[in-house]
């Protein structure tokens, strides 16, 4: 335990030494995008790891970014207040949702569909309140005046972005979620419901508060990457920060890195934002959608021949070349039981 947190520390010195050795502006934008989202995909994972698969999640990060940047243009609310109310605002709305979907036992196929109507539910809100939200041309904070930067949560400096993204509020903090939950009772708690609710409720497991709370947490780290992916570009469209493709998007980079490791996410985050920088900077305008066609061939395979995803099949070949790991058993076995 010792030698791996020390090589934590390492890692996370070396991390932020980054934008001081190497101080290109659009590699350390890069940088900020891949950090950001993978705090999304993270949030995402923290629920698809038990099998609650919610294509729900681009509604919430829409939700983050849009009251973060409607309370501060019409009401002049600093984002230090507009972020905290955006993630409530999401919060109570995933409530709002998960508590009857929970309650009369809708899982599966028909709680995907249940998520995915909410994640195009706000968009169609975001895009028809155009006199507000901009509809489909998108949204711009407005700039604080010089000397409020720090009030407004808007920095021009990519060292100053790269090191919040870092460790100050979005990358390191979704590892650190990721891990406690690992750690704690929801884990062992969400892990049985997702074998079988009926035996899990009648060892006296609470079924519908465990899911309720991975699912509040999800949606609030969700509202969070929203809101700050908002103050960082400055410009926010229903197409980049909400809708379906965006929950597909937090699917794929999940299930590609691979859901059930922490770093997973990042994994698919890097993945996701390369290839997408990539196809803009080959094809420009000729290649708009394409990296959404690429995530779905590539999902699909994935799913097929690395169901574990490509960081969650190196440990297991690393730990048990010959063998299944105890966790893939632990995900197949049930399955054959039933």
């Amino acid at each position: 335990m010792n030698r791996q947190a020390a090589g934590w520390i390492i890692a996370l010195i070396a991390l932020v030494a980054v934008p001081f050795v190497h101080r290109d502006p659009y590699h350390l934008h890069v940088l900020v995008l891949i950090l950001i989202w993978s705090f999304a995909y993270t949030s995402w994972s923290i629920m698809g790891r038990f099998g609650l698969v919610s294509l729900g999640h681009g509604g919430f990060m829409g939700i983050g970014a849009y009251v973060t940047a409607l309370l501060w243009n019409h009401l002049g609310v600093s984002p230090w207040i507009g972020i905290p109310v955006s993630m409530a605002t999401a919060g109570v709305l995933a409530l709002v949702v998960a508590y009857p979907c929970f309650r009369f036992r809708i899982t599966g196929h028909y709680f995907v569909l249940v998520t995915l109507a909410l994640s195009g539910i706000v968009l169609q809100v975001i895009t028809a309140t155009r006199d507000y939200t901009g509809g489909s041309l998108g949204y711009t904070p407005q700039r604080a005046p010089s000397g409020k930067g720090l009030l407004a949560l808007q920095f021009d400096d990519k060292t100053t972005w790269y090191l919040i993204a870092l460790a100050l509020a979005v990358w390191v903090l979704g590892l650190v979620i990721w891990r406690a939950i690992d750690r704690s009772m929801i884990r062992h708690a969400m892990e049985a419901i997702s074998e079988d609710e009926d035996a899990a409720a009648a060892a006296g497991v609470n079924v519908t508060a465990e899911k309720l709370k991975i699912t509040l947490i999800s949606a609030l780290m969700t509202a969070l990457s929203g809101a700050l992916y908002c103050q960082y570009q400055m410009f926010i469209s229903p197409d980049t920060v909400s809708g379906i493709a965006v929950s597909l998007q937090m699917v794929f980079a999940a299930i590609v890195g691979g859901v059930y490791v922490a770093l997973g996410p990042t994994v698919g985050a890097v993945i996701t934002i390369v290839l997408a920088e990539v196809l803009r900077i080959s094809f420009g305008t000729k290649a708009v959608g394409w990296d959404n066609l690429v995530y779905g061939v590539l999902l699909v395979l994935f799913i097929i021949f690395l169901p574990k995803g490509i960081l969650g099949s190196v440990i297991d070949r690393i730990k048990s070349p010959r063998k299944p790991s105890r966790s893939h058993e632990q995900q197949t076995v049930p399955i054959a039981r039933r």
